[in-house]
């Protein structure tokens, strides 16, 4: 449910593309394959991390058909650093199959093509349509589910449910405020010690970390 009403969800829309009018992705790619690997990995994981791990990776699997036939220990060894890195390794394996089996070894770049691949599920799917292909969706990690709740935005359970909410709320550019909430929420909006004495949006936010905030200083 959305609980804020239309006048402030419009001014959080504008000040949020105000100051991000170029957001991105701070994962490094250079190319749709190592998109789709950066965000597997990514998850649950931090994007620093995952810049530290991939170029070794990429050198020794430089693409789809080379991922395909690599040997599994091997590939956790490169992304042992990596959280859940035994399964990530299975399903990056996998992903490289099923694109090269079914695929003809080009990833879909189709939202419902992409969750049907090991590895990959509606969030993933999603940001990698918003990064690569500029699609009008949005994304809900951990950071934009903290700051869509502690901005009133959705009271939602859940990241789909979260995402049905900000997507009725901001409607339209949904991609780059999806990447405007990510950096937000990494930055400003932090899980612990939340910044509010620098955030744009501290005259809107009624949170009880703001209101804690508030009184240690």
């Amino acid at each position: 449910m959305v609980l804020r009403d239309p006048k402030s969800i419009l001014e959080i829309k504008k000040r949020f593309l105000k100051h991000y009018p170029s957001a991105k992705t701070e994962l490094n790619y250079n190319n749709l394959y190592e998109l789709v690997v950066d965000v597997i990995l990514s998850a649950q994981c931090t994007d620093k991390r995952v810049n530290i791990i991939t170029p070794a990776f990429f050198k020794k699997y430089p693409d789809i058909r080379s991922l395909a036939n690599a040997d599994l220990e091997d590939v956790k060894e490169l992304i042992k650093s990596c959280s859940f890195f035994n399964n990530k390794a299975k399903n990056l394996i996998a992903m490289a199959k099923a694109v090269m089996e079914k695929y003809n070894g080009e990833i879909p770049a189709d939202e419902k093509e992409l969750i049907k691949l090991p590895g990959i599920g509606r969030k993933t799917a999603h940001v990698i349509m918003i990064e690569y292909f500029g699609k009008d969706l949005m994304a809900v990690d951990t950071h934009v589910f903290r700051v869509a709740h502690r901005l009133g935005l959705s009271d939602a359970k859940t990241p789909e449910a979260t995402e049905k909410d900000l997507t009725e709320a901001f409607k339209t550019e949904l991609n780059a405020i999806h990447q405007a909430m990510v950096l937000f929420g990494r930055y400003i909006c932090k899980a612990k010690k939340p910044e509010c004495h620098r955030c744009f949006l501290n005259d809107l936010c009624e949170s009880e970390e703001k209101i804690a905030s508030t009184d240690r200083a």
